[in-house]
């Protein structure tokens, strides 16, 4: 249920961050939106657009077709590093340098905007990337050689060029570092998310539908356990029940009327 109690909702609002001794963010496409990174969706464009998500997507799909998976990423890898964190990365990260320990960012980003906004504004807030990272990669398969103490276990830095690359030695495929459909969350980042969630006196919910599970379930975990919930969107969300204040706007105007100079 909403809270209607709030008939100054910024001045509230920073009262609350400026008290609370911890701090939850949970973000999600709509941030890195903002930065010029298109959603998921939105990155299925020109000669992507005809390709269903589950072929570009699943480890069923990097089988069937791994050149095209990809060059789907790599795609998508230039235009991170393309991207530059905006004003709302940039004000989250100076509250974190000025309050250190005390901001926990939880993200279903894949890229790393978050963190090289923490890199320039010095380090303070912890981050969770639920999703994993686009720019880092991992073998598709086991590597048979890890059961073997005798043999040194396959090295990525060793990969042979391709599209994937290949190991050298046994053939593995890197693939990206990234969940994908039908793959579980890595179980340390879900359970440092769910503890960050339980513990946190605000939790700040950014530019996220709502629709993406477990990490939309974080919201109802944080406010069933006494945290003050604030969503800020440019459109509605499937949790928008779960705030106690709804701020509708952009989170490279929101953030910093928020946070600056908390």
């Amino acid at each position: 249920m909403r809270d209607r109690r709030y008939a100054h909702p910024f001045r509230d609002l920073r009262a609350k961050l400026r008290e609370a001794s911890s701090v939850c963010v949970l973000s999600g496409a709509g941030m890195s939106a903002e930065s010029g990174i298109p959603t998921f969706r939105d990155a299925q464009t020109g000669l992507w657009a005809n390709f269903d998500p589950m072929q570009l997507a699943s480890e069923a799909g990097f089988r069937a077709d791994p050149q095209r998976v990809w060059d789907w990423y790599q795609m998508r890898r230039d235009g991170v590093r393309q991207a530059a964190p905006h004003a709302g990365h940039v004000a989250l990260a100076r509250y974190a340098a000025r309050h250190p320990g005390r901001l926990t960012i939880l993200t279903q980003n894949v890229d790393d905007l978050h963190q090289r906004a923490a890199a320039q504004a010095g380090e303070g807030a912890r981050i969770v990337a639920l999703h994993g990272s686009i720019l880092s990669d991992r073998w598709l398969d086991a590597c048979p050689r890890d059961e073997d103490l005798m043999r040194r276990p396959c090295d990525p830095s060793r990969a042979e060029p391709g599209h994937p690359p290949r190991c050298p030695d046994c053939g593995n495929r890197l693939r990206p570092g990234v969940v994908w459909f039908g793959e579980s969350l890595d179980y340390r980042d879900l359970t440092a998310a769910e503890e960050a969630a339980s513990a946190c006196d605000v939790m700040l919910v950014v530019g996220t539908s709502g629709t993406v599970w477990p990490a939309a379930g974080l919201a109802a975990r944080a406010r069933h356990a006494g945290a003050h919930v604030v969503i800020l969107n440019t459109q509605a969300s499937e949790i928008d029940d779960e705030a106690h204040i709804v701020l509708t706007g952009s989170a490279a105007t929101l953030l910093p009327r928020l946070l600056d100079p908390l």
